[in-house]
């Protein structure tokens, strides 16, 4: 990003309107259709879509719900792909290892598409998918495809999950305000799942330095996230800034979602 640090009183702006954005998105979780002690099922629109256009599995961050990332999923439905959500995960608070094992075992059990899958997912959701794509094999696939001039797209896709199983055919992940490098601020929680963002954490160092399967990634953020001072921009991927503030409010801005279906399209088309 370029330009000139944000004052003291539009940042403090910018961090209001992001939680009130936040809150009003956590509600969502509570209304009609509710279920008790099912998964809530995603809307029936997600499920169909063209089969010439991947198939998105929707990630969200940590203490979110699927329905956190619900105009974000509209979105990407109205432009023709299917959307997966993926349930069991609660709020997102298990680590990022068993969480990554967990959505391994998942995709493995649904045939993979013929036109592939692609990640989208929103803060610790790109760090979860990362891990996958790492511990899949599909980095080491893609980065040896990349050096012999093959298809990394192809190579990342043919990758299998450490629990076994078929091919995900998982072709990248574009990610929205993920911190890659992780988020000093973690430092000021108790909380074990937030604690576990700071840049010393084994996961996080782990992630780092798995640089081969950048060049499958696509970065989106905004101008300015309190959450990740460190920023989003990882070395190696496509890194996408949009005009929109906010570590939450980013993900309802129209010009997010156009930039998620540019990453999709760039990473289908290898």
């Amino acid at each position: 990003m370029t330009g000139d640090r944000p004052g003291a009183v539009r940042r403090a702006l910018w961090w209001a309107a992001d939680y009130l954005y936040a809150a009003r998105r956590q509600l969502t979780v509570v209304s009609l259709p509710w279920t008790f002690g099912r998964p809530r099922p995603a809307p029936a629109a997600w499920a169909h879509g063209s089969p010439g256009l991947p198939e998105v599995v929707l990630l969200p961050g940590v203490y979110e719900h699927w329905t956190f990332l619900r105009p974000l999923g509209d979105a990407l439905s109205a432009a023709g792909h299917r959307i997966v959500v993926v349930h069991g995960l609660g709020m997102n608070r298990r680590s990022i290892p068993d969480t990554s094992e967990r959505l391994g075992r998942l995709l493995s059990a649904r045939p993979a598409p013929a036109s592939g899958r692609v990640f989208v997912a929103h803060s610790k959701g790109g760090l979860i998918a990362k891990h996958l794509l790492v511990t899949s094999g599909a980095a080491g696939a893609a980065a040896v495809e990349a050096t012999t001039g093959g298809d990394p797209a192809e190579a990342a896709a043919s990758a299998t999950p450490e629990t076994g199983g078929p091919p995900m055919g998982v072709l990248g992940l574009v990610a929205v305000a993920t911190p890659f490098g992780g988020a000093r601020r973690a430092r000021l929680f108790v909380d074990p799942s937030i604690r576990a963002f700071l840049p010393g954490d084994e996961t996080i160092v782990m992630l780092g330095r798995e640089t081969s399967i950048n060049g499958r990634i696509v970065s989106v953020f905004g101008p300015y996230d309190a959450h990740i001072p460190e920023g989003s921009a990882l070395e190696g991927a496509t890194n996408v800034a949009v005009p929109t503030a906010g570590h939450f409010r980013v993900l309802g801005s129209p010009k997010t979602h156009a930039a998620v279906l540019e990453g999709i399209r760039l990473l289908t088309a290898g």
